[in-house]
């Protein structure tokens, strides 16, 4: 007998235990809208809201799918109720979160969508629309003018399709209405995610209309740093929530306990008061940022690629693999944490923590999911650290394998012959050059590395880099995964 479905008639019903919203949900009104509205905001900043909104109800979130509309159709019969379930060792704990009012379509309800944008009451727009979502060159920073989105939206402004063109709109919108301009703030995992939000925006709104640029160029653009893991939800997890809670939820979040939140305090048309609920107000937010991006994200990515190719399916089990764990534990102590500059705060304790967190058995991330997308991380997750230690003299043994074994991954073939599903903007570019060398690794690095949006042309021609990584290519390409991280380890102990 199938379950009742977790909506507002039914959240009273669920099974004893459960947390709900402890809130009059009918007075909550929308004061932030958020574009992106994927699994990571609501395991992170709805959640804050989330824990707000019985002291303030005028912070409730709308959200917005900017591509498909698979989260609409999910959270539209829930009354954009969900589940998030938090997984440890001693089990998984659920409870219901209650801050997203609703979620729109912006290819079917665009215009609807930018006029709550430019409506008085939405002070916060917010964004988790990925690295790709920007439209920018993650070489420089800097708006890319021929992206196909960024083309059609300059010659059709009123009907945006990307996340740049939608919020010029809206603020264009707010500024023939004579009202203040919201905050955007930026979710995602970027170096100065603002100003790297404000130098994209501001770019597009002056190119659209130099006015509005002027106009654009007051407007609060402040950074954050967020982190917690989420896993992609599966059946396997569909089926567990609906047994603990007693309803049946189409997208449940699976999570882990850790979450944090730092972000810059710059928020002139308001803001709800995060710092009750544990986020971190601080005046800068880069050094977490590099903290999270090169300890965090870039080990993620190196265990990602380098695991997947080693067969395993999850992070917890690359960690479980004792050469693995080594390389990751050296790479974070040997190579990122000399470039950190953060007096007071324990790096080493908290890539300890991260090891923790990455060997959490409950946790089933997948390395394929954060294999996704990678030249567009690449940069901010292991280039960045490889410049700094280059310009300082220092190796970068341990980064380049990571790179190496990203280069090998987009080769979309695995070990055993099978192929890889590579997600990524340039996937069919990079299978082009993975034909084009055939069975020459050297050929395949020169075709990868001219890429300068994501090598740019310092790395290029860097020779310190260039045998660094072909090396470890070449090892990848002849040994494999499992003996490439095997002997370094060896080597890294002689």
């Amino acid at each position: 007998m199938s379950k009742q479905r977790l909506n507002l008639k039914t959240v009273s019903t669920l099974a004893a235990g459960i947390t709900v919203p402890n809130y009059d949900r009918s007075a909550v009104t929308a004061g932030i809208v958020h574009l992106g509205i994927g699994a990571f905001h609501r395991a992170h900043m709805a959640v804050y809201v989330d824990d707000l909104l019985s002291k303030d109800p005028s912070w409730g979130i709308v959200g917005a799918s900017l591509r498909r509309p698979d989260t609409k159709d999910a959270l539209e019969p829930q009354d954009g109720l969900y589940t998030i379930a938090v997984r440890d060792a001693s089990g998984t704990h659920p409870r219901v979160i209650g801050s997203i009012l609703k979620v729109m379509d912006a290819n079917t309800e665009r215009d609807a969508l930018l006029d709550l944008m430019a409506s008085p009451e939405v002070r916060i727009v917010s964004l988790t629309v990925t690295e790709k979502g920007y439209c920018y060159e993650p070489s420089t920073g800097d708006l890319d003018l021929n992206h196909a989105d960024i083309q059609h939206d300059l010659s059709n402004p009123s009907v945006p399709k990307s996340a740049p063109g939608m919020l010029v709109e809206a603020l264009a919108r707010r500024k023939a209405a004579g009202i203040a301009p919201f905050t955007v703030m930026s979710c995602d995992n970027l170096p100065n995610n603002g100003q790297t939000a404000k130098r994209i925006v501001t770019a597009f709104a002056a190119k659209r209309d130099a006015e509005l640029g002027e106009w654009v160029k007051g407007v609060a653009f402040p950074s954050t740093m967020v982190d917690r893991i989420v896993p992609s939800t599966t059946d396997a997890d569909r089926e567990e929530v609906a047994r603990l809670i007693g309803a049946e939820d189409a997208w449940p979040i699976m999570t882990e306990p850790f979450t944090q939140w730092v972000i810059e305090n710059n928020f002139p048309s308001g803001r709800p008061a995060f710092e009750e609920v544990g986020a971190q107000l601080v005046q800068d937010v880069e050094p977490f940022e590099h903290m999270k991006l090169r300890m965090l994200n870039g080990s993620h990515s190196t265990m990602a690629y380098a695991g997947y190719l080693g067969g395993y399916e999850y992070i917890a089990e690359v960690v479980g693999d004792e050469d693995y764990r080594e390389l990751v534990h050296g790479l974070m102590t040997e190579e990122v944490i000399p470039t950190l500059d953060m007096p007071g705060v324990d790096l080493e304790a908290y890539r300890d923590q991260l090891l923790a967190r990455f060997a959490n058995p409950a946790l089933k991330h997948r390395t394929w999911q954060i294999a996704m997308d990678g030249s567009q991380k690449l940069p901010q997750r292991l280039l960045g650290t490889i410049r700094d230690r280059l310009a300082a003299g220092q190796s970068i043994d341990r980064l380049a394998l990571g790179v190496a074994a990203w280069m090998r991954y987009v080769m979309a073939i695995d070990e055993e012959g099978n192929e890889i599903d590579v997600r990524d903007p340039l996937a069919l570019k990079l299978l082009a050059i993975a034909a084009d060398a055939g069975e020459d690794p050297e050929a395949y690095f020169n075709g990868l590395v001219s890429i300068q949006s994501i090598f740019g042309t310092d790395l290029i021609d860097n020779e310190v880099f260039r045998n660094a990584v072909l090396e470890q290519l070449w090892s990848f390409w002849q040994n494999g995964a499992h003996e490439t991280v095997a002997n370094y380890q060896l080597s890294a102990q002689e």
